[in-house]
């Protein structure tokens, strides 16, 4: 399926490509610390920004940038190297996602809990 989205102000707007229908939730310390809770994020095919110029991207590791809005600071992607783009679930305008998957759950705070009976990884999924 393909989709589209925008931060919060509107400032950078998207349109997405072979959107997963699913999101996985990511309970790192740096994905917490980004988004003062664990990030739920959908893998898409490709993508196309619009307002580029208020993008602002961050080298978080040797192999991502996690990219924001520079005027409302919303939180817009992970892009893993060289061409894979994670966006925030929360920024499609159709939001017709299910919970399919949740990742660094060893480091996950005791204070939330996801429902249902899908699959839950310490680390990445292949552990």
């Amino acid at each position: 399926m393909n989709g589209t989205g925008q931060c919060l102000c509107g400032a950078v707007t998207f349109e997405a490509k072979d959107v997963e229908s699913h999101v996985h939730a990511c309970h790192c310390s740096m994905c917490r610390r980004w988004n003062g809770g664990p990030a739920l994020a959908v893998a898409v095919g490709s993508v196309t920004f619009a307002g580029e110029a208020n993008i602002r991207r961050y080298r978080s590791s040797e192999w991502a940038e996690r990219g924001f809005c520079k005027k409302c600071g919303s939180n817009l992607f992970y892009f893993l190297m060289p061409n894979r783009y994670i966006i925030e679930a929360g920024l499609f305008n159709e939001q017709d996602f299910k919970l399919e998957s949740e990742i660094f759950c060893a480091g996950k705070p005791t204070w939330y809990e996801f429902a249902g009976g899908h699959p839950r990884h310490d680390g990445l999924p292949s552990d």
